[in-house]
């Protein structure tokens, strides 16, 4: 699929790598969609786009929200071709940690965010795309996840954040098996350590602790990166039902 004149929503759009995903989709010719829970960087994320840009709050935890995402997609652009999710929380706490047992209602908010809210977007999306004129190739959509080099190599502390993403992977085959028929594609994208805001606000120690471990090249990824992959994603139509690594080599240790 191009996305030159397609229409893609990018959720979490306004910071990190949705933010680096909604510049390089729009350099590319593309009509973007920012969703994002946080309007004012939402609204900035846009204005920096230009013409094809616009913006959307969106919750992705809330089906009212991401419906009138869509919605609002298609009423913008007349349809929506992809969706890169990239909205996700961090958070980290031990099982037994020197306070207690770890806090019940944050592992639930991971997985609500991380897991479910990448759930809620592509039920919604895929449902709004399955009605698109395919392509030469037969496709209708696209559908994009953010999964984590955690969910294979989770670190102590991360056990809300590694399931959360080992859920996300584990969504693509089914999602790609049983949406073949309508010529939609679901693949995930498994970045490691990245040079995000979401990043920035983890422990030094921890970032520390993590950028000692990649081999090449020894430093974070760049958001840029990242939205790399996720346009070669949208261009080529063999990948499907996948997660892709993107880390540098990257096999995080206990800690």
């Amino acid at each position: 699929m191009q996305l030159l004149e397609h229409t893609f929503l990018i959720t979490g759009g306004g910071s990190g790598l949705g933010r680096a995903c909604a510049a390089a989709f729009h350099a590319a010719g593309a009509n973007v969609v920012v969703g994002d829970v946080n309007e004012t960087a939402g609204t900035e994320t846009v204005a920096s786009l230009g013409p094809r840009g616009k913006f959307a709050p969106l919750d992705v935890t809330s089906e009212a929200s991401v419906q009138s995402a869509v919605d609002f997609s298609r009423v913008q652009f007349g349809a929506l071709h992809g969706v890169v999710q990239c909205a996700g929380i961090l958070a980290s706490g031990r099982l037994v940690g020197k306070s207690g047992p770890h806090d019940l209602a944050l592992f639930r908010r991971v997985i609500e965010v991380n897991l479910i809210g990448t759930f809620n977007v592509f039920r919604l999306a895929a449902a709004a795309m399955q009605t698109n004129t395919p392509n030469a190739e037969g496709e209708r959509g696209v559908l994009i996840a953010t999964s984590s080099v955690a969910a294979e190599d989770g670190q102590i502390g991360q056990a809300a954040y590694a399931a959360s993403k080992a859920g996300v992977r584990g969504l693509m085959l089914p999602l790609a098996r049983e949406l073949a028929r309508c010529g939609i594609r679901a693949v995930a994208i498994a970045p490691g350590v990245f040079a995000t805001p979401m990043m920035s606000a983890a422990p030094p120690e921890l970032q520390k602790s993590l950028a000692a471990q990649i081999p090449f090249p020894p430093r974070f990824g760049q958001p840029a990166e990242f939205a790399q992959l996720a346009r070669q994603i949208v261009e080529n139509p063999y990948l499907n039902g996948t997660t892709l690594p993107l880390d540098g080599a990257l096999r995080m240790g206990p800690k």
